[in-house]
């Protein structure tokens, strides 16, 4: 029997573990619980995961494989450490491109005025220039959906992680409707976050997987076959997530290396 709830959750899906509805602890939430979470971490939670992304357009609820802070089990899901969650149309009314360049313009660096046109690395790994642009969208890859599911597959399996369950229709817009506050030291506002994914999802067949207390992580169906084309993007990613490069590699050109072919783009926000 699928489970009966009150509000915008209407019916869950069958088969769940037991779980919880999670109502965000952070901020005046005047409304009722943004998220369902398994009590538990669920054994093989690939295999479910996969099952309800499958079903996705039927239920209307998002799944997630959910990560939590190191050995705080409770946090940041049980916990309800999220923010007042914003409405779809918080979304609609940005523009990626806008977005990244103004998270560009904060943790870039001025090119001197005697310096060519477009961005630059300096001899530490600095991106240094104006913003670019958005790149272009990836060659033709395969199915984002399935290929999302073959990568839960193939990187998750065994794993004994919580499961979370959005009503949303698309990842990019679950990160927003429940309230993550993962990259709250780069952005308090999520639905800027949710806008850049969004584009991902368009321009390289990207799909959210997973989301942990900072981290978050999405499978590519396109993901950028040359060098050239891989640094273009890098440049997007050093804007959505500087610590991805300064407390990675280090190096702009070097993060583009790790791009090229790559299904997989990983983020953690210090």
């Amino acid at each position: 029997m699928a489970e009966l709830l009150d509000g915008p959750f209407g019916v869950l899906p069958p088969g769940l573990p037991p779980g919880r509805l999670i109502v965000p602890d952070e901020g005046d939430w005047p409304g009722g619980p943004v998220m369902w979470v398994s009590d538990e971490p669920v054994p093989d939670a690939a295999a479910l995961w996969t099952r309800l992304h499958e079903s996705h357009p039927e239920t209307g609820f998002y799944p997630l494989l959910l990560k939590t802070l190191r050995d705080e089990s409770d946090r940041p899901w049980h916990s309800g450490e999220l923010f007042p969650p914003a409405s779809v149309g918080a979304i609609d009314v940005l523009e990626a491109g806008g977005v990244l360049q103004r998270f560009w313009e904060w943790v870039s660096e001025e090119l001197p005025e005697d310096a060519g046109e477009g961005v630059q690395v300096d001899g530490n790994g600095v991106p240094r220039g104006p913003w670019p642009g958005l790149a272009p969208a990836g060659p033709p890859g395969g199915d984002p959906d399935k290929t999302a599911r073959e990568h839960v597959l193939a990187c998750h399996v065994g794993d004994s992680v919580l499961l979370g369950l959005v009503p949303a229709g698309r990842g990019a817009d679950a990160l927003t409707r429940m309230g993550w506050s993962g990259p709250c030291n780069h952005t308090d506002h999520t639905q800027e976050i949710s806008a850049v994914v969004r584009s991902w999802e368009d321009r390289f067949g990207a799909r959210v997987t997973s989301v942990g207390f900072a981290t978050l992580d999405l499978s590519v169906a396109a993901p950028p076959a040359t060098l050239d084309q891989a640094i273009e993007i890098a440049v997007e990613h050093h804007a959505f997530c500087p610590d991805n490069v300064r407390q990675g590699c280090g190096d702009l050109t070097r993060y583009a290396e790790s791009l090229v072919d790559a299904e997989h783009w990983s983020f953690w926000w210090d």
